[in-house]
């Protein structure tokens, strides 16, 4: 069993094509598939199944591909902290965010890195605050961006807080309330709202802030895309309420102050456990300390 022959059956996996494959690994598809074939005789059962229109992968399949990626990944490892012995950064950075990440320029900040390291291959994923922390958790992220109510803390995994920003008000320009220099959320708690998901992180700092003061508010809509919510609010579908630094990023919306808003902490976080010399560099570039927990 060899490396390059995982690196095929994960592309396979990932493109469902054995053409889409072959494309991506720079290889002519016969080799590919001559390649695939030989380990699927080793093993002795098929890892795909084709037919004519999609190419999918058989319960043999499913069970060998998260060993293939862990065993690419070690493999990986292995080669950039051989790199970093001698003094070069090599590898792979995995860095996840949310949306609304503020407090750090992160396009400045890989360009910077980028520059230094030129030989870091970097992946982006952008999700929601919960599920980035499982991912850096499982090791599929190096380093995470996310932000949290200021009455929790990320769990299991290393972090360092960046800053604390409080919520503003987002509404239509003819919003009756546009106009207004502040309010309160007795006040936003008549009004329609849209927001992330019930049960994210980015939800929780509005709903406690509400339920703090004993209010309650109708959210009828819900997107997964904080960017997404300006095109909800502009129209006059609905307010929202967003940290104040990423409210200005907004076209078509006006944002308020509001008196007694909620507030959110944002972090960067690590993996308690293993770190990449790619990550541990990216981290002292941020002038993080890589042993802050």
């Amino acid at each position: 069993m060899e490396l390059q022959q995982m690196r095929y059956v994960v592309a396979v996996a990932e493109t469902n094509s054995f053409t889409r494959a072959a494309e991506r690994c720079l290889v002519v598809q016969s080799a590919l598939s001559h390649q695939i074939a030989r380990l699927e005789k080793e093993l002795g059962a098929r890892l795909f199944e084709r037919t004519s229109r999609r190419v999918c992968l058989t319960p043999a399949g499913e069970a060998f591909l998260p060993a293939a990626r862990q065993c690419l990944d070690a493999a990986e490892r292995a080669a950039a902290e051989v790199a970093a012995a001698v003094g070069e950064v090599r590898g792979r950075l995995a860095v996840g965010l949310i949306p609304t990440v503020t407090a750090v320029d992160i396009p400045g900040a890989l360009r910077d890195f980028r520059e230094r390291y030129p030989h870091v291959r970097i992946r982006l994923r952008v999700g929601a605050s919960d599920d980035l922390v499982e991912q850096v958790k499982e090791g599929a992220i190096d380093v995470a961006f996310l932000g949290l109510p200021t009455t929790a803390r990320p769990r299991g995994v290393a972090a360092h807080e960046l800053a604390r920003d409080r919520l503003v008000a987002v509404v239509a320009p003819d919003h009756p309330l546009a106009g207004e220099p502040e309010v309160d959320l007795r006040r936003l708690s008549s009004e329609v709202f849209v927001d992330l998901p019930a049960g994210t992180a980015g939800r929780a700092q509005s709903d406690v802030a509400f339920e703090a003061a004993g209010l309650s508010r109708d959210v009828a809509f819900e997107v997964t895309s904080a960017d997404f919510i300006a095109r909800l609010v502009g129209p006059g579908l609905a307010v929202a309420m967003l940290p104040r630094a990423y409210a200005p990023q907004l076209a078509g919306v006006v944002t308020i102050e509001v008196a007694d808003a909620p507030a959110r902490a944002e972090y960067v976080i690590w993996s308690r456990f293993t770190r990449t010399p790619a990550a541990t560099a990216f981290l002292t570039a941020l002038d993080i300390t890589a042993t802050e927990s």
